[in-house]
């Protein structure tokens, strides 16, 4: 039997990949399941799965976990150090979906075993690439995408040299407001932003869909993975969202991958790799579908897109800064401090003020330096967000 685990199990993500294990049941092993708050769904997973251990994230909440496990033989564990140690346990596959930084030092700690890591959680790559890359390699472990559009990359090269490929296009759905007029994008509220069209995703990855802060992850997640210079790295808004990305290559062929909007394929792809098992997604009926749309991802309109690429060009530790400054400004808006086109602005003073003063294209990248700024750059992102929301209400 496989040995598994799934960090972010009460998210989309997670459920998604639990679904999977359970239509397998006899097939898989469950080691440790961790989230945040929603106790009930956690507590009721894991005795489902028999898994050995169940955290969650917040201390405060241990008691009702222990409560809500009681008589079903599952450990129960809080607070970050115990997810931590959650990823030391003996584990073929960990399911890396925890949102946010705070994914970042369970990953790390399950490629010191030489675990096979399905990441989904694209800051890892975004605030620590070369680190978490060279972890994997120096420890034998392997990483495996799980994002829809960087799984699709990666089955894209299968045979293939990397060497080879002359562009990688991401495709982007345009989120919630990518029908609006330009100049109303200021006025959009909360409830507009998480109105995705498309996906059924939890309420910050649905947001930063609308901002394409998402996307702008995934164009510095595809540059540290697949190691390609940004200026290979293309973004292209397709509302469908059935190609979830295309590899062209140097004689002009362009393979694009084409599937429903479902994340269970990108999920079993990474769980059965590297075979491949039926899936419970839909079968696309290309003459219902007739037409794919494609538009351009305009840097005026999405103006992250634009920093994504002044990271990419940084690197170091440009990264952990823009990720952190992205989560604190997603915070401010989520709490109704600042406006929706405030964010961008928080993340570009803040990486101006942090670049400039820090160094971060010249740092050292270390687990130490990286949270480091990690926390530096959301403290300064608070107080660029407040002193904006103070100027907006003058």
């Amino acid at each position: 039997m496989k040995r598994v685990s799934v960090f972010g199990a009460t998210g989309s993500i997670g459920q998604n990949t639990l679904d999977l294990i359970a239509r397998e049941r006899d097939a898989y092993d469950v080691v440790a399941l961790t989230g945040g708050g929603n106790i009930g769904q956690l507590a009721k997973d894991a005795k489902a799965l028999q898994a050995e251990v169940a955290v969650t994230a917040y201390p405060e909440k241990l008691d009702e976990l222990r409560d809500a496990l009681a008589g079903s033989g599952v450990e129960a564990a809080a607070g970050p150090e115990a997810i931590a140690e959650a990823a030391d346990r003996p584990a073929d596959w960990i399911m890396s979906a925890i949102v946010g930084a705070a994914g970042l030092v369970p990953g790390l700690r399950a490629l010191r075993h030489g675990t096979t890591l399905a990441l989904a959680n694209k800051e890892s790559l975004v605030t620590a690439g070369p680190h978490l890359m060279a972890e994997a390699k120096r420890h034998g472990a392997r990483i495996l995408p799980v994002d829809s559009e960087h799984s699709a990359v990666f089955q894209g090269l299968v045979g293939e040299n990397i060497e080879d490929v002359e562009r990688i296009v991401i495709t982007a759905s345009g989120g919630a407001l990518r029908d609006w007029p330009l100049e109303q994008l200021g006025a959009a509220t909360l409830a507009d932003a998480c109105a995705h069209p498309n996906w059924d995703m939890g309420q910050r990855i649905t947001i930063d869909s609308a901002s394409m802060f998402n996307k702008a992850l995934e164009l510095i997640e595809t540059r540290e993975f697949f190691d390609v210079a940004p200026e290979q790295i293309e973004a292209v808004v397709h509302p469908q969202s059935l190609i979830h990305a295309l590899v062209g290559f140097r004689d002009g062929a362009l393979m694009a991958h084409i599937g429903p909007p479902d994340m269970r394929h990108a999920i079993g792809y990474a769980l059965h790799w590297p075979d491949r098992k039926h899936l419970p997604v839909a079968r696309l009926d290309l003459a219902q579908i007739a037409t794919l749309e494609f538009r351009p991802a305009c840097e005026k309109r999405w103006p992250a897109l634009r920093l994504a690429r002044e990271v990419m060009h940084l690197r170091g530790l440009a990264g952990a800064c823009f990720n952190a400054a992205k989560e604190s400004a997603l915070d401010a808006f989520i709490a109704g401090q600042i406006g929706f086109l405030t964010m961008t602005e928080v993340v570009e003073r803040t990486l101006e003020q942090t670049q400039a003063r820090e160094g971060l294209d010249s740092a050292t990248v270390s687990l130490d330096n990286i949270l480091a700024v990690d926390h530096l750059s959301r403290t300064r992102a608070v107080e660029i967000a407040a002193q904006l929301a103070g100027a907006h209400t003058d």
